[in-house]
């Protein structure tokens, strides 16, 4: 059965999209990746072959490009493919804790974001998501605009953070004219913010203000 004759919904790339990729088995996302199968075989059966001839991902992970192409189906241009993706893996896997950037003060955070959102002409409300050491697991950019409560909702800050597992969070937000003074909807939202993450379990550290080669911590200010 090609992939044209699998319903829609049931196609690895609709499921991804669908369910997420852990509901995927190694042989969906290994179809995938490769993209394509032959005029013989669905790209399925084609992963579904290398995965049997390297005996499933354990093997496979030490593929060499000439090992790949013995698989009949698998060109130079699909071994590349996946070598790449595997050695993307191989380097998640073996990223050392010690290696991303760890917040112990306010200022360690100023200098995390300070060189680009000192420049941006729009306010940009963005978070930093910690582990449990305070090290930067994720940056994400919540909104660009004017910071006002009703759009700066807890479910936007606290959705990446439960999926990223963060222990913590701190946010920051840019004020264009390049006086870092938070204003009562600056207080307002941290507020609203750190009783949130109360209730989640998950500490808002603190909400700092970028200007212009200037910041206000609303921590060290006592409002966090």
């Amino acid at each position: 059965m090609f992939i044209r004759d699998v319903p829609r919904e049931e196609r690895p790339r609709e499921r991804l999209l669908k369910e997420g990729p852990a509901r995927l088995s190694n042989q969906e996302l290994l179809s995938i990746i490769l993209r394509t199968g032959s005029k013989e075989e669905s790209v399925l059966a084609l992963a579904g072959k290398v995965l049997h001839r390297f005996n499933g991902l354990k093997m496979l992970k030490h593929a060499t490009v000439e090992e790949l192409k013995e698989v009949k189906g698998i060109g130079e241009t699909k071994a590349i493919q996946l070598m790449a993706a595997l050695e993307l893996g191989k380097r998640l896997v073996s990223e050392r804790p010690e290696d991303r950037y760890a917040i112990r003060s306010p200022l360690d955070g100023v200098k995390y974001v300070m060189d680009d959102m000192r420049f941006y002409t729009q306010e940009h409300f963005v978070c930093l998501y910690l582990n449990t050491k305070n090290q930067v697991i994720h940056r994400q950019t919540i909104f660009v605009g004017s910071l006002n409560a009703s759009i700066v909702h807890p479910r936007e800050v606290f959705k990446e953070a439960i999926k990223r597992s963060a222990a913590s969070v701190i946010c920051f937000h840019n004020h264009p004219s390049g006086d870092p003074t938070p204003s009562e909807e600056d207080i307002a939202v941290t507020k609203r913010l750190v009783e949130c993450g109360y209730l989640l379990g998950i500490d808002v550290l603190d909400h700092i203000i970028i200007g212009d080669r200037d910041y206000i911590s609303l921590k060290e200010k006592g409002i966090v």
